[in-house]
């Protein structure tokens, strides 16, 4: 059996390494990531899914699947990528506050359903992601502060399992699955279909400010009374921007839950710094949440690394103000806390996270500045030095980090038992994989499969 079966197992369309679109088709939304998969397969339904897995099963080889590859490592070499973005059904139930979302669904239309029913998702900063890859991964968004991770607002997940069978998920049918498959990262698991709680969203205040690079201590101060205080309803991120080809500035992103009237009342210091450039606080209908941080929403290079903060004190200030943010585009700082650090019974294998804080550096990819990037990065975390925590959420890991780094070591454990239960074979690949003994599957130039061993650490 070859990867040239492919063809007549599916309705939908399959490019290998020959065929023309083939580079294109296996582009991950990062273009700084490469993606040497042998074959890649655009499911055209769920049916397609289960056909492709029962192949996969039978020549011994693994799928991996993304919607879009937001979030994509490339550590995928001669694997099968299978595309889930025709699946993209958006059907919501406003009577049950449940929303049910194809594979390759992406929040912004969820967000586009919802709002005109005053209500919202837990989506993240970008509306091009998709909804399932996000939440799989545990999920950090506007709304985490008041009602935590987006995979604990999971109420069902439609599965195709390792077997090539199609499935339902959910905390009664399988607990231990239905664990996993909320922040553990999809290694389970293809997901064809989840059902998600939404949340009211009558009112919504938030917007940008954005003031010149000498104001960026007042912000930073600002920053810090206001987060010391916040409800769970406020979040409040703080970038230091450096556009390329552009003067520096210092900007603060921020998210209301409420009226716009209470909003201005929380956000009150934000008025006392003098000199901002740009100001459009207001309302904000929940369609254009996306729109707050301003993310970009086409493919481009770049080379992202988070990390949780322990603290932001006066020190720790210091030590971010310290030097240029150049060469890297963005230094931000989000509020996390509130519901995030104290899940409910009901969490998935996201957890809690205790650090009050999220790093983000961002850089571009571009052959000619990826190298300076990293080592930006490096030296503003050797710079902050105890105030890494040295985890992280799975849903903000980027290539060089592993799964390891996102689970105490009781989770990790779980997972790797569920991992072994559920797919003994390997056939499915997350993009940070469960660390462990398990085989790797992969194609050979010939098109046929071969096990080769997984590193992780330990059985």
């Amino acid at each position: 059996m070859t990867t040239n079966d492919l063809r007549g197992v599916l309705k939908g369309r399959v490019l290998l390494a020959d065929d023309d679109g083939f580079e294109q088709a296996a582009t991950a939304w990062n273009l700084t990531v490469r993606q040497p998969v042998a074959a890649v397969a655009e499911a055209a339904d769920a049916d397609d899914v289960a056909a492709l897995v029962r192949y996969a099963r039978r020549a011994g080889m693994t799928v991996t699947a993304q919607p879009s590859g937001h979030g994509a490592s490339g550590d995928v070499e001669g694997l099968i990528l299978l595309r889930t973005g025709l699946l993209n059904e958006v059907e919501i139930r406003a009577q049950e506050r449940v929303v049910r979302v194809g594979a390759g669904a992406k929040w912004g239309q969820v967000l586009a359903a919802a709002g005109p029913l005053g209500l919202t998702g837990l989506a993240g900063s970008a509306p091009g992601v998709s909804v399932t890859g996000y939440t799989l991964g545990g999920g950090v968004g506007w709304f985490s502060r008041k009602y935590g991770f987006a995979s604990d607002s999971v109420q069902a997940i439609d599965i195709v399992d390792a077997d090539g069978e199609p499935g339902r998920v959910t905390a009664e049918s399988d607990p231990e699955l239905f664990w996993a498959l909320r922040g553990g990262g999809g290694d389970f698991a293809v997901v064809t279909a989840l059902e998600l709680e939404l949340y009211p969203a009558p009112a919504l205040y938030g917007g940008r400010v954005i003031w010149p690079e000498h104001r960026t201590r007042e912000v930073y101060d600002a920053f810090l009374e206001i987060t010391a205080e916040a409800p769970r309803e406020l979040s409040v991120w703080i970038n230091r921007l450096q556009p390329p080809g552009a003067p520096p500035m210092v900007t603060l992103d921020l998210a209301y839950l409420g009226e716009a009237a209470q909003g201005e009342d929380l956000l009150a210091r934000i008025g006392k710094i003098e000199g901002a450039i740009s100001d459009n606080r207001g309302v904000v209908p929940v369609a254009d949440l996306g729109d707050i941080a301003a993310e970009p929403t086409d493919p481009a290079p770049s080379v992202a690394r988070a990390e949780l903060l322990t603290g932001l004190d006066a020190d720790a200030v210091e030590l971010l103000l310290a030097k240029p943010v150049e060469p890297l585009i963005n230094m931000q700082i989000r509020h996390l806390g509130g519901a995030l650090a104290e899940p409910g019974g009901g969490a998935g294998a996201s957890g809690a996270v205790a650090e009050p804080y999220l790093l983000g550096l961002l850089g571009l990819g571009l052959p000619h500045a990826a190298e300076a990037t990293r080592a930006k990065q490096a030296e503003v975390v050797a710079d902050l030095g105890a105030y890494i925590s040295g985890r992280k959420p799975y849903t903000v890991l980027s290539p060089g980090d592993t799964a390891a780094k996102a689970f105490s070591g009781s989770a990790l454990a779980r997972l790797r038992e569920i991992k072994r239960a559920r797919d003994p074979h390997n056939v499915f690949r997350a993009n940070y994989p469960v660390p462990g003994n398990f085989p790797r599957t992969a194609a050979r130039p010939n098109g046929t499969a071969e096990i080769t061993a997984e590193t992780g650490i330990g059985p």
